[in-house]
C-alpha cells in the first residue's frame, strides 16, 4: 500500500513536466508530419537525401532501408532515427535522476524514507513511475502519429508503427531505470544524468558509425539502439533486441534498489 503511494505520488509531482513534455511531442511531431506531403514522391528531393555526406546518411539510415520521398522512410529518419528516442531519453533520465538523486540533493529524502516500505521497494515504486511517464510520452507520440497518418498521407502499417513505439518506450525505459539506480546507488545527481548520457550517447554513436568504421561493428552488439532496430517503420523491429534491452533495463533497476540497502543516506 505505501509502495503504491510512492508510485502515486512519484506520477503526481512530475505531472506538469509531463504534461508539457506531451504537449512539446505532439507540436514536434504534427510539425514535421506537415512538411511530408511536400516532398512526397520527390525525385528531386531523393537525388539530394542521397547526395548527403556518407556520414549523415549512415546515421539517419539514408537509403540503407528504403525512400525518403515516402511516409515510412520520412518518418524513420526525421523522427525515429534521431529527434524521438533523443526527446524520449532526455526526459527519462532527467526523470529518474529527479526520482531519487534529486530528491536527496534538495533535502527531501526523508518524506520518501518515511513510508513504512524497505529502501528497495521504494526505489522499485520510484521506478515504475518513471516507466508510467516513459510510456504515456511514447504512447502521446504513437496516437500523434496515428491520428496525422491519413491527413498527411504517410500511409504508415500499424503494426510496424507500433513496433516503433514499443522500441522508443523500451529505450527510454533502459536509460531512465539507468539514471535512477545510479541516483539511488551513489546519491549524485549529476552521475545520474552524466553516465546514462554518455553511455546513450555512445551507443547512438556505435548504431551510427559501425557501418563506416570496421573497428566498430563489433560493438554493435552493445548498442541498444542497434538492438532494437534503425528502421522500425521501414525494417521493423527486432523483438529479441527489444526483450534484450527491456530485460537490462529490469537488471539495471534491481541493481540500484540493492545498492541504495548499503548506503548511509543524508536526511536531515
Amino acid at each position: 500500500m505505501a509502495a503504491t503511494e510512492l508510485l502515486r505520488r512519484g506520477v503526481r509531482d512530475h505531472r506538469r513536466a509531463l504534461a508539457a513534455w506531451c504537449v512539446g511531442v505532439i507540436g514536434y511531431v504534427a510539425l514535421v508530419t506537415a512538411i511530408f506531403p511536400s516532398i512526397h514522391g520527390s525525385p528531386e528531393f531523393k537525388q539530394l537525401a542521397e547526395n548527403y555526406p556518407e556520414v549523415l546518411k549512415s546515421f539517419f539510415g539514408i537509403g540503407a532501408g528504403g525512400d525518403i520521398t515516402t511516409g515510412a522512410g520520412y518518418i524513420d529518419i526525421e523522427l525515429f532515427s534521431l529527434m524521438l528516442p533523443l526527446l524520449v531519453l532526455v526526459m527519462a533520465v532527467g526523470s529518474g535522476a529527479r526520482a531519487f538523486a534529486g530528491e536527496e540533493d534538495a533535502g527531501r529524502l526523508e518524506l520518501v524514507v518515511a513510508y513504512p516500505v524497505r529502501r528497495r521497494d521504494a526505489v522499485l515504486a520510484k521506478g515504475a513511475a518513471v516507466a508510467a511517464e516513459v510510456l504515456a510520452v511514447s504512447a502521446v507520440a504513437g496516437l500523434a502519429l496515428l491520428v496525422l497518418d491519413p491527413i498527411a498521407g504517410l500511409d504508415l502499417r500499424a503494426g510496424r508503427l507500433l513496433g516503433a513505439i514499443v522500441s522508443l518506450a523500451v529505450l527510454g525505459l533502459l536509460f531512465g531505470w539507468l539514471a535512477l539506480a545510479v541516483g539511488a546507488a551513489f546519491g549524485s545527481r549529476a552521475l545520474a544524468i552524466g553516465l546514462p548520457a554518455a553511455l546513450g550517447a555512445g551507443g547512438y554513436l556505435v548504431n551510427g558509425l559501425h557501418g563506416l568504421a570496421a573497428w566498430l561493428d563489433p560493438f554493435r552488439l552493445l548498442s541498444p539502439f542497434w538492438l532494437v532496430g534503425s528502421s522500425p517503420l521501414q525494417s521493423g523491429v527486432d523483438g529479441l533486441g527489444l526483450v534484450a534491452v527491456l530485460a537490462l533495463g529490469l537488471v539495471v533497476l534491481g541493481a540500484g534498489s540493492l545498492l541504495v540497502e548499503r548506503r548511509d543516506l543524508e536526511t536531515p
